[in-house]
């Protein structure tokens, strides 16, 4: 799954983007998934449930890829 998101705020937490972009159905499980080391930003694993990500970040995983762009 290949998906923009548009940012309307500075940021969004990893684990809400997560479940917003539907990756996870609950922001339990994307904590999960991102504590086990299965979530990229910018090719790096991030660890951190609540890392900002913000407009022009790339945010991935097995079968996924979000990149997240400024709302116009």
């Amino acid at each position: 799954m290949k998906e923009t998101f548009e940012l309307r705020d500075d940021y969004i937490p990893l684990c809400d983007l997560l479940k917003f972009c539907f990756v996870t159905e609950s922001g339990g499980a994307a904590k999960h998934l991102i504590a086990e080391g299965n979530v990229l930003v910018d090719g790096e694993v991030e660890l951190r449930k609540a890392c900002k990500i913000r407009a022009g970040q790339v945010v991935s995983g097995d079968g996924f890829e979000i990149r997240v762009i400024a709302a116009p």
